[in-house]
């Protein structure tokens, strides 16, 4: 039996403001420095441009085509246009149904969540349709306290 109890649900568009960067592997230990430089750049960038978040922050990642990387978005939600700005503002696509769990702790250990997602997914007839999220839910000082939902887009096998 699972530790994790997972619900399948729909997620609305978007408007997210964004940064890229590449990480080697999915491992977190890959992905974790990646993608904090990424939110430190994008929070910076956004406080220069005047613009405020509007929800807690996700990042997703895909291929990167060569068999090798990993391409790391780190996102923000905005009530923003796109502009000139030091960062992407896109419009994420509404998924009509994600198998969604929560992790607690550090997305360091994060290996058994995603496992324990996949192994869900395959159990259920499902399968994988597009590029995972992470929503951050709660990011206190002390790591262990984390509360991040993953996400995962979904179709019939």
């Amino acid at each position: 039996m699972s530790a994790y109890e997972v619900v399948i649900k729909s997620v609305p568009a978007l408007r997210v403001a964004e940064l890229t960067g590449i990480a080697k592997t999915m491992d977190p230990s890959s992905i974790g420095p990646v993608v904090r430089g990424l939110y430190e750049r994008l929070c910076t960038g956004l406080d220069r441009a005047g613009i405020a978040t509007i929800g807690p922050a996700l990042a997703y990642y895909e291929d990167a085509g060569d068999d090798e990387n990993v391409v790391v978005h780190a996102a923000l939600p905005v009530d923003a246009d796109e502009g000139d700005y030091e960062f992407a503002v896109v419009e994420l696509q509404a998924e009509a149904q994600v198998a969604s769990l929560l992790h607690k702790g550090s997305m360091d250990n994060c290996l058994p969540a995603y496992q324990a997602l996949a192994q869900w997914i395959d159990a259920a007839g499902y399968r994988n349709a597009g590029p995972s999220r992470e929503v951050t839910l709660a990011c206190p000082e002390d790591v262990d306290g984390w509360v991040t939902e993953l996400q995962e887009p979904v179709a019939k096998a």
